[in-house]
């Protein structure tokens, strides 16, 4: 490190999103890549859950799910494409807008019959505007 600049000599800061699993942040590398790595939430998950039916029949659902930051909803979204071998769109509410939906919207349509359904995930819907 260069004395006060809290920087490395040579070369250029390492990125969060490099290909080496160590530097990747913790909770990117704790993330379930399998819908069994997932814990708790039995009565949605286990074998007669609903959400464990539409990861099994592949052929997923709307659904909403509601719970604080850090549980799980969006891992539980991209193991639910994942399984389906859906394409996976992520918005933020609180950063997009009518605009942004129409686009993935659009975008899925022309998909469709080609490639089937995009699964999209709206992060905080409850702070959605423009619609």
């Amino acid at each position: 490190m260069n004395a006060g600049t809290g920087r490395r000599s040579g070369g250029a800061t390492p990125s969060l999103f490099q290909a080496d699993a160590s530097q990747r942040p913790l909770a990117e590398r704790m993330r379930p890549r399998v819908l069994h790595e997932v814990v708790g939430q039995a009565h949605l998950l286990g074998p007669q859950g609903v959400i464990r039916r539409a990861f099994e029949s592949g052929h997923p659902h709307s659904m909403v799910l509601w719970g604080p930051p850090g549980c799980g909803k969006t891992t539980l979204a991209r193991l639910l494409a994942q399984s389906a071998s859906l394409p996976f769109v992520s918005l933020s509410a609180v950063l997009s807008g009518l605009p942004d939906v129409r686009k993935v919207l659009d975008s899925a349509r022309q998909r469709f019959p080609h490639e089937g359904a995009t699964l999209l995930f709206v992060d905080e819907v409850h702070r959605f505007h423009g619609l």
